[in-house]
């Protein structure tokens, strides 16, 4: 493992830390997630899924498949600061906030309404969980009669939500915005971050400090045995393991000492126990991601 400085850590936090963000994995293990996914595609859905992004002339990523699996945040984020009316329009769908205490699928789901008759899933409405926005890309990326345009709308925000919904503070809250108002800081450094940046950016640069680097770790990790044991299941269960392990790990501070955040209220001093237990469930989550990213597009191109 390449272990970055204080000083670039510090920096990689702060930039993660945007007030109210939401930003799975950050760029670096969207990038991860894709770089393993697109060598696991089969010749078949390789072309198709080529041929799709040979035609997108958006210039928010550059074209290759890595790079738009980032593509969802810029778009969301493209009009933040003006109009909002992307991000307004699909901020809720990256994530799937179950509550640790009591909550449900169904509830953090906003009642898992339908999509309305003759309505593209890109235009779906902005009350929408990544879960259900999952499954909607899904069906009209395997649809013939679903128009170009709309299809390579649905392959990149599949190739994005897939990572997101492995971010177990995307599948999760504690009344705390998916961990975006729990202070952090990570000894020796006294800057202050937060959970959800933590395991945005923190942990993925711990595994290599480049795309690369990080992506050879989790390669390590997809095994025969494990891709056979991760190829089943539905995009509720995927949900599921990673509201556990936000349960048994990014919310379990136990042995960790607290301190006074800058509003006054009380922060986690996650140090390098607590790195050690979150490390192995960040680097297999992203390791999921990227095998099921692949099963999905060669199950919908076969």
């Amino acid at each position: 493992m390449i272990r970055i400085g204080l000083i670039a850590l510090a920096t990689a936090l702060a930039a993660a830390a945007v007030p109210g963000a939401a930003l799975a994995w950050g760029d670096e293990g969207h990038e991860v997630i894709g770089t393993l996914a697109y060598k696991r595609l089969t010749p078949k859905a390789r072309k198709a899924v080529d041929a799709l992004l040979a035609r997108d002339n958006d210039a928010l990523t550059k074209p290759d498949f890595t790079s738009r699996t980032t593509w969802a945040d810029k778009y969301r984020d493209s009009d933040r600061s003006s109009t909002q009316l992307r991000y307004l329009a699909t901020r809720q769908w990256h994530f799937v906030d179950v509550e640790i205490d009591g909550g449900s699928l169904d509830a953090a789901c906003f009642g898992r309404p339908a999509l309305p008759d003759g309505t593209a899933a890109s235009a779906g409405p902005a009350e929408a969980c990544v879960v259900d926005k999952l499954v909607q890309f899904k069906q009209e990326l395997a649809d013939p009669a679903t128009p170009a345009a709309e299809k390579t709308l649905a392959l990149k925000f599949i190739m994005h939500f897939v990572g997101d919904i492995h971010q177990p503070l995307h599948a999760s809250d504690h009344q705390d915005r998916g961990g975006n108002a729990v202070a952090v800081e990570v000894p020796p450094s006294t800057r202050q971050s937060n959970l959800h940046a933590y395991w945005d950016t923190y942990l993925v640069q711990r595994l290599g400090t480049t795309v690369a680097a990080a992506a050879a770790n989790v390669r390590q990790v997809i095994t025969k045995s494990k891709v056979q044991a991760w190829s089943g299941g539905t995009i509720d269960d995927w949900a599921g393991e990673s509201f556990a392990q936000a349960k048994a790990t990014a919310y379990d501070f136990q042995g960790e000492k607290t301190f006074v955040d800058d509003h006054g209220g009380t922060g986690e001093l996650l140090d390098a126990n607590y790195e050690a237990r979150a490390l192995p469930v960040a680097r297999q989550a992203l390791a999921k991601a990227a095998v099921r990213l692949a099963n999905l597009l060669n199950e919908v191109f076969r």
